[in-house]
């Protein structure tokens, strides 16, 4: 090998070696000081088992095998070791093979510093993500404790209704979950999904503000009743409005529009179809659906397929025609909610009932 390549060998750690028909390496470079040390235990021979001197290399020389007899100018890695020298100091190794102008050679490069620094940078860099993945991991465990403490707010807000109106428990965790499932056909992101969840629910909280004598009247409403009933929307997107809080927002937006319909013919504004808010025309389909196939005390309970058959001719006219084909679609999912969330049965979490749903 010429000085120039000499040379260069030296300043990288690097030491070139050729196997002979025996298996046996010899050097064709200079060898370094440290190389030495794991050499002379062959003796002074001119080539050597590098193989049985550095013992790592027995688990690729049967890669490097194939490689040879393939020919193969383009280098293979045996990847990076560890040996003890001489001083009980670490050395990083690398073994690359390739063959090259008819010669099976080995490089054989002592990494030195260089690798020390680079496993340093590897090191703080991991130490880095790791502080990032644990801050990442405490912002999400104060955003859950945040949107648990939302939650429970929400499911009071929602009980006050309950006192005085005819709705269930069951009825309200039911409504919440048929929405969830809907939002995540729909493609809508887990927060989103949710946000409906908990939101939905509160539809008919500004039923506190009608009075009992129109709220609890087991009897046709007149017109005059009629139209202080309507004024719930209004009523409960008053009570929701003017936070923060993205479930407050959405529960406003469900409350005054969900008795809205697609062809313009509902209440409080007269919104005509995609004008009202996604999240109130689920809810209404779902609410429909749940308040036709259950029992209340003033009235039986519909079969469900008589109640598909009424909800199909309420499409394009009261209902989103899109919406419902989808309802339609995942009606597997809401008849295992409708069955599974009673008030009978004990029941699940919200969360935990979503997942089975939605898996």
């Amino acid at each position: 090998m010429n000085r120039f390549l000499s040379s260069i060998c030296r300043n990288i750690n690097l030491t070139a070696f050729t196997r002979d028909a025996s298996g046996q390496f010899k050097p064709c470079s200079d060898m370094p000081d440290w190389l030495v040390f794991f050499l002379v235990k062959q003796g002074d021979t001119g080539s050597y088992n590098l193989a049985e001197i550095f013992p790592y290399l027995s688990c690729f020389m049967e890669d490097a095998e194939q490689h040879w007899q393939a020919k193969r100018s383009e280098p293979l890695s045996s990847g990076i070791w560890i040996e003890i020298d001489e001083l009980e100091r670490e050395l990083p190794l690398e073994a690359s093979i390739m063959y090259l102008e008819g010669q099976e050679v080995l490089l054989l490069q002592q990494l030195g510093e260089k690798y020390t620094q680079d496993l340093s940078r590897l090191q703080q860099v991991r130490n880095s993500l790791l502080t990032q993945e644990m801050l990442e991991s405490e912002v999400q465990r104060r955003t859950l404790e945040i949107r648990k403490r939302e939650e429970e707010i929400a499911i009071k807000l929602v009980s006050l209704t309950s006192l005085r109106d005819e709705e269930t428990g069951a009825h309200v965790r039911r409504i919440g979950l048929y929405a969830a499932v809907m939002a995540k056909a729909l493609g809508w992101n887990a927060e989103e999904i949710d946000t409906i969840r908990v939101a939905a629910p509160m539809h008919d909280i500004g039923k506190i503000g009608i009075p009992d004598r129109i709220l609890r009247k087991t009897g046709v409403l007149n017109d005059e009743e009629f139209n202080v009933m309507k004024k719930h929307t209004e009523i409960g997107a008053s009570m929701l409005r003017g936070t923060k809080i993205p479930i407050l927002n959405m529960a406003a937006d469900i409350a005054l529009n969900h008795h809205e319909r697609w062809d313009g013919s509902g209440y409080p504004q007269g919104l005509l179809g995609e004008k009202i808010p996604i999240s109130a025309r689920i809810t209404t389909i779902v609410d429909i659906y749940d308040a036709l196939v259950h029992e209340r005390v003033y009235k039986m309970a519909m079969p469900e397929e008589e109640a598909l058959s009424l909800m199909q001719e309420m499409a394009g006219r009261h209902l989103d025609p899109h919406l419902m084909k989808m309802f339609l679609s995942l009606l597997p999912a809401m008849r295992r909610i409708r069955l599974e969330v009673t008030e009978e049965s004990e029941e699940p979490s919200e969360e935990e009932s979503l997942e089975a749903v939605c898996a």
